[in-house]
């Protein structure tokens, strides 16, 4: 049996040690969601969707002791955990009003039959959760998932155990009896193994692009259904006719949300060539001006990525792209060799070869490129093995048309930044993954779509063919 350790990333002071699950332990949990899966499942969708109801209820009056424990594992700022909490309660919110009705039977006009689609759930879904998000990752898949009658079980990030045993205690609060939605805490040299087990019907990943490869390959050595979010590269486009004192105030938010650790966080900004040396000393600027420091700070804008090892590893990316030709206006070296902090950053000049040009920059790093045109800054936006989100930036209605056609992404926000919002779905394409989550799209990936078909009477099937 190992120790999980939970590590402040701003101080590097151990929060608290958890034993991680022995094999035994894990067997039981897999048992008791097993058990209860099938209750659950008879429960009635009023009763499943307000138990989720109270649930947002828990997590709204809770949020700043929520947020607290979040930015003490992980690192955000105290404000951007609490509202991170706050939209956990409105996901739930949404789910517990609109869920029944996505999950209704939908009736088919058939003549001679009662006719319907129904959608049922799967059973036990397996979560592997990210720590970068630690509450709405996980709420995103819960809400939807539990609305619609299956059982979770999570495998959170090893650096957020604390916000992983509360998240199953908040359910079992809410009122969901035991088993419906349990943390293991283990490493993910067990994910497969519990993949494999004949009473996990499906899995759901938020992760690295490796991660994702890893779980879709062990799922679908099983046959099992996947949804995989996986890293992005967003674009965000400015052309000439933009509001550029907007667009650039935006672009510094964008990039560094949640200390630039967010997968539809802005990351490459493509800039026509008329408007990019303004653009450049304007972001720098805004970059340069943020406060970086204690997240519990309510003035601080900037925290620690969530461990020294990943600041790193940015460290490493930023350091290879100068080497290759990209130029510095700002950052790109951690104030000591051992801390979690990373200074705003921004590149220029970034040859194709290099990290920043290929790679996804998981951190405050803004990459800047200098298209000629609108036909330049989609090629230059779609060069990318990614396709989670794109933000453009134009009042030009044709350009508007084209951009929110010929992005290659799972979401593009035109004079707007990309955000997930429970009502629409979200995810992406090419290396970002696949499968939706969130609206009513997210709510049905983990369900069997079931055609229903019953004669009636003395009816005919007209037109029935065989397949």
């Amino acid at each position: 049996m190992t120790t999980i350790r939970s590590i402040n990333p701003a101080t590097g002071a151990t929060l608290a040690e958890y034993e991680s699950h022995s094999p035994s332990e894990v067997e039981q949990r897999l048992a008791r969601a097993a058990e209860v899966a099938p209750r659950w499942r008879r429960t009635p969708v009023a009763e499943r969707a307000a138990i989720v109801g109270r649930l947002g209820d828990l997590l709204a009056q809770e949020k700043d002791r929520l947020g607290r424990l979040m930015t003490l594992e992980m690192g955000k700022p105290i404000q951007a955990a609490i509202d991170e909490a706050a939209k956990c309660a409105t996901g739930c919110r949404f789910y517990a009003e609109h869920g029944p009705a996505f999950i209704a039977d939908r009736h088919v006009d058939d003549d001679g039959h009662r006719s319907f689609v129904a959608y049922q759930p799967l059973g036990v879904v397996l979560a592997v959760m990210p720590w970068n998000f630690p509450f709405w990752q996980v709420i995103r898949f819960v809400a939807p998932a539990l609305v619609a009658g299956n059982v979770g079980v999570l495998k959170h990030a090893s650096n957020v155990p604390g916000c992983a045993l509360e998240l199953q205690s908040l359910v079992e609060r809410a009122g969901a009896p035991e088993g419906v939605f349990q943390a293991l805490l283990v490493g993910s040299d067990a994910v497969a193994g519990i993949l494999a087990d004949p009473r996990v019907a499906a899995a759901t990943l938020t992760g690295s692009e490796g991660a994702g490869r890893s779980v879709g390959q062990h799922a679908g050595e099983h046959l099992k259904k996947t949804v995989l979010e996986l890293g992005g590269s967003d674009a965000f486009v400015v052309m000439p006719s933009a509001d550029l004192d907007r667009a650039v105030k935006t672009a510094v938010q964008a990039r560094t949300i949640n200390n630039g650790q967010s997968c539809i966080a802005a990351k490459r900004f493509i800039v026509h060539e008329a408007i990019a040396p303004a653009f450049i000393d304007g972001f720098t600027t805004g970059m340069r001006a943020l406060r970086m420091g204690d997240p519990l700070d309510p003035a601080t804008q900037l925290g620690p990525l969530a461990t020294a090892r990943l600041a790193e590893e940015l460290e490493a990316q930023v350091t290879e792209s100068v080497s290759r030709g990209a130029r510095l206006t700002c950052g790109g070296r951690r104030p000591t060799p051992d801390s979690a902090f990373f200074p705003p950053t921004v590149l220029t000049d970034i040859p194709r070869e290099s990290p920043a040009y290929r790679d996804e920059l998981f951190g405050p790093v803004g990459c800047v490129f200098a298209a000629r045109d609108m036909d330049d800054a989609i090629r230059i936006a779609n060069d990318t093995r990614f396709g989670l989100g794109a933000s453009a930036w134009t009042t030009d209605t044709a350009e508007q048309e084209r951009f929110a056609r010929e992005l290659d992404a799972g979401s593009v926000f035109v004079n707007g930044m990309v955000v997930s919002d429970p009502r629409f779905p979200f995810g992406g394409v090419k290396a970002s993954g696949y499968g939706r989550e969130l609206s009513d799209v997210g709510l049905r990936e983990f369900t069997n779509v079931k055609t229903v078909r019953m004669r009636v009477g003395n009816g005919t099937s007209a037109g029935q063919t065989t397949e």
